[in-house]
């Protein structure tokens, strides 16, 4: 089972944070560069995606509409079920993190790769995961708002503000640019990867920087810690089953069943940490724990299953193809961090 490299550097970062958290100064310097960096990230990520590959996409709208139910429907739910352990299994800020971590969108690259490896619909996964990244945007600083409440900025003009200033004004930015920039995004995106994942742990070191010296670390214990990861298996499972048998009930053929498992059951770690620091600001390092966590959990498992679905013995295909599937056809693919 794989252990994201990337993982551990978040880790070592959090590990830094601890031991010279920024102050003063600092602390001024480390946000002003953070909320540039947010900024950038929501730029490129603009940039890169295709008008075009998006229009395309909506030619499997069913699946698609699927993939956005789970992760914007299904996975809340399980979040404001998960309330009834509080405080018994979870502390309040544990799950509110938890309960952030459902309102995420869902990933590209590693949905791209799993599903590629348990020969699924590719292509359907790639235009999932750019869907759900776009509409996340919008939808989870809504959700945010409305399901944590003032912990997460509210509804206040402030807030507005800033999820506008920091996250949608540069995605447009990014998009409107496209057509000047996108091949230098895509000549570069090996580089621009790089400067993705510096940014994304610039976030997390002014995230966890801001709870050290606050002193909000000593609200976490080991055995609250181990219910976290308790709770997030149980959802974990839960979408990963729903995703499979739920896409059966719907007569989705094995190559999308495989697209939404993937697509439906993941939650965005480049997406979701930047927007935490914007909705939850000195909070955000809790709020981000379990994200991390989870994203952790659900690249292992989803590789055991991914390389049993390999192993699956291939349907014989009769009569004509099913004239909905094109969204196979060949699509540019997307090269967000998940």
């Amino acid at each position: 089972m794989p252990i994201d490299p990337y993982i551990l550097l978040l880790l070592g970062t959090v590990g830094i944070a601890a031991l010279l958290p920024a102050r003063g100064t600092g602390a001024d310097v480390a946000s002003g560069a953070s909320t540039a960096a947010i900024a950038f990230l929501f730029f490129l990520y603009g940039a890169r995606l295709s008008t075009r590959e998006a229009l395309d996409g909506l030619k499997h709208w069913r699946l698609h509409t699927t993939v956005l139910a789970c992760t914007f429907v299904v996975f809340p739910l399980l979040g404001l079920a998960a309330r009834g352990l509080v405080p018994v299994l979870l502390t309040h800020p544990l799950y509110q993190g938890l309960l952030f971590l459902t309102l995420v969108p869902s990933t590209v690259q590693s949905s791209i790769a799993f599903t590629s490896i348990a020969r699924g619909n590719v292509p359907a996964a790639i235009c999932a995961g750019s869907f759900s990244s776009l509409a996340g945007i919008v939808i989870t600083p809504l959700l945010a708002a409305a399901l944590i409440g003032g912990n997460a900025g509210g509804f206040s003009a402030d807030s507005v503000v800033k999820i506008v200033l920091q996250l949608l004004v540069p995605f447009l930015a990014g998009q409107l640019l496209r057509r000047w920039i996108g091949g230098f995004i895509t000549r570069h995106k090996k580089v621009l990867g790089y400067v993705d994942r510096a940014s994304i742990l610039l976030v997390v070191y002014t995230a966890f920087s801001e709870g050290m010296v606050q002193g909000i670390w000593h609200q976490v214990s080991a055995l609250r810690l181990a219910g976290l990861l308790a709770v997030e298996a149980v959802v974990l499972a839960v979408m990963l089953t729903l995703t499979w048998y739920g896409g059966k009930a719907l007569r989705f053929d094995r190559e999308d069943r495989i697209a939404i498992q993937f697509a439906g059951s993941k939650k965005s770690l480049a997406s979701g940490l930047p927007m935490a620091s914007v909705l939850f600001g000195a909070h955000a390092s809790l709020a981000v724990l379990p994200l991390m966590l989870f994203h952790q959990m659900q690249l292992m498992v989803c590789a055991v299953i991914a390389k049993r679905r390999a192993r699956d013995p291939q349907p014989e295909v009769t009569g004509t193809a099913d004239p909905s599937a094109g969204s196979r056809t060949a699509v540019g693919t997307a090269t967000h961090s998940g």
